[in-house]
């Protein structure tokens, strides 16, 4: 798809990585759980305090019309930055998460971590659930590095939703 600007027809449950269009399978029940945990987790926490809005998957996050075009399993914006809030999300969250799943590990570690780096993405987690891995990632000098990282039991906290610390415990099952 090269289209300059996309429309609602256009837009559907494919992603665009760096021009492509890639269709991932659906996700299995394990991952929806996790998502589901993380979600009332995070939304909770950020609706309580008023920081902004939480999002799930499908939603899509357009960093560049034709080019580059994701649905992260979840994502923060803050209330601050909520001008990019339209029919869907033109520019950039303030927080992305990818669940993992065995088809697509090297998309979400490699690939779209490079991409997320590049639109500035401020963190970046990343869940393993086979490994019950949480590693959230944020910018530093434009390049992610490890900022908090649990794996089996143990606690992650966000530099972006400020305060947030999530238990693994609470998030895998």
């Amino acid at each position: 798809m090269n289209a300059a600007v996309e429309t609602e027809k256009d837009l559907d449950l494919t992603e665009i990585i760096n021009g492509e269009e890639v269709m991932s399978p659906s996700p299995f029940r394990k991952h929806q759980i996790i998502s589901a945990n993380l979600f009332r987790k995070i939304d909770r926490y950020v609706e309580q305090n008023g920081l902004g809005r939480v999002y799930y998957s499908p939603l899509d996050v357009i960093f560049e019309d034709g080019m580059n075009r994701f649905q992260p399993d979840l994502f923060f914006v803050r209330k601050e930055n909520m001008a990019i809030e339209q029919d869907w999300i033109r520019g950039v969250p303030d927080m992305v998460c990818e669940i993992v799943s065995t088809y697509t590990f090297r998309l979400d570690t490699d690939t779209k971590k490079e991409i997320y780096e590049k639109y500035g993405v401020p963190e970046y987690w990343i869940v393993i659930p086979d490994l019950r891995i949480i590693e959230v990632l944020t910018l530093d000098n434009a390049k992610y590095k490890i900022s908090s990282y649990a794996e089996g039991e143990g606690t992650v906290t966000s530099a972006i939703i400020g305060g947030l610390d999530v238990n693994s415990l609470d998030i895998f099952e």
